[in-house]
């Protein structure tokens, strides 16, 4: 197994249900906060981590996400011949250099863990990174590469996890971990979406992983579970019982894009740091009473 990442995989064949309309013909990928789509950050974070083979696991209606990525000669040209520079390099470096895309589709919506089963024919046997775009994070250095520094000295699985109110277990995968204050620790079991009084603890996986080949054959040989879907969850645990998994709090503000809430919190957020707009922003929300 080679110790340095270089595959990161993107499920975004989801339905991006909680966004409709919006998302009937769009991809909720595709959504912009400020000036990128959600998938842009995602790439970016994982281009920074040293990552060169983005490999989006795709539905229907997401082509989209493979225009923004490619290129697109007549828009250049047209900004090439007014004079548009910035614009010019803003549109050719969607893409970060170095890195290369690769589609699969993913033919029926069977779950997050059906998803990451679909890359195993390009992953193969190393180790590789998942990023849900839908999470967006706002760190410095990006959550990835702390993940992949982590990942280069334990040489095994790490979960990007944090604290969440219990009222809301029912929504995310609940670790229960050996150091439950230790910013990394191994895992003692894993559970998905469990009622708040029966969850383990209220320390919560977001959509960051650096996972194992070996969580292939466990994807292979998992039940589906609620909705006939695979669960990435269920396959951790049963990755727990023949390797060590840790759990990873990283340094920086996560933003759920699935929901509207965190949606608007992320433009917001984001809008007030932007290096264009973000005086002017600030100013406004200010002048709102708001900032």
């Amino acid at each position: 197994m080679t110790r340095r990442l270089t595959k990161a995989v993107f499920p975004v064949a989801g339905l991006g249900s909680r966004f409709l309309p919006v998302t009937k013909a769009s991809p909720k990928e595709m959504l912009p906060v400020v000036d990128k789509p959600l998938i842009q950050y995602a790439v970016e974070e994982a281009a920074a981590a040293g990552i060169t083979d983005m490999i989006f696991i795709t539905g229907r209606n997401k082509r989209a996400i493979e225009d923004h990525f490619d290129t697109a000669y007549e828009l250049e040209s047209a900004l090439e011949t007014q004079g548009k520079r910035v614009l010019l390099d803003a549109v050719r470096g969607v893409l970060p250099t170095g890195c290369r895309c690769i589609y699969i589709r993913q033919a029926q919506p069977l779950g997050l863990g059906h998803a990451v089963l679909c890359a195993r024919p390009v992953v193969n046997d190393e180790p590789f990174a998942v990023l849900l775009a839908d999470d967006l994070i706002d760190a410095q250095p990006p959550a990835i590469a702390q993940m992949a520094r982590r990942f280069e000295a334990e040489r095994c699985s790490i979960l990007g996890v944090e604290d969440i109110p219990r009222s809301q277990t029912a929504s995310y995968g609940i670790v229960s971990a050996e150091q439950a204050g230790a910013e990394l620790s191994a895992i003692k079991a894993i559970v998905e979406k469990p009622a708040p009084e029966q969850a383990p603890s209220t320390l919560a996986v977001v959509g960051r992983y650096v996972l194992t080949p070996a969580i292939f054959d466990k994807l292979a040989a998992v039940k589906p579970g609620r909705g006939g879907e695979i669960q990435l969850t269920d396959a951790i645990s049963a990755l727990l019982a023949m390797e060590k998994v840790m759990a990873f709090r990283f340094a920086g503000r996560r933003y759920d894009c699935g929901s509207k809430l965190g949606y608007l919190q992320a433009t917001v957020e984001l809008g007030a740091k932007h290096p264009e707009v973000g005086p002017g922003f600030t100013q406004y929300l200010k002048g709102r009473g708001r900032a």
